[in-house]
């Protein structure tokens, strides 16, 4: 398995993902700077995507401390972040 990157929060995403627009937009709001992959343009990202969700390149995929999140609903993700 590829490992993530140890950047705090990391968050793998792609144009035209409306999952992934939502979360962005929810962290900028509550002011959460992440370091962004985009897997279209980064195959080391799609790589480390796939093997954290059985094949599929599903995006949002959230790590946060080394913990993988998949399609983390927004608001949670910002309580979560804001809690720690």
């Amino acid at each position: 398995m590829t490992e993530p990157v140890d950047e705090g929060l990391v968050i793998y995403w792609r144009p035209l993902c409306g999952f992934c627009q939502r979360l962005l937009e929810a962290l900028e709001v509550a002011g959460i700077q992440a370091t962004l992959r985009n897997i279209w343009d980064d195959p080391e990202a799609a790589t480390f995507v796939r093997s954290v969700n059985d094949g599929a390149e599903t995006v949002p995929t959230v790590v946060v401390d080394g913990i993988v999140y998949t399609n983390p609903p927004p608001d949670q993700l910002v309580i979560h972040l804001q809690q720690a």
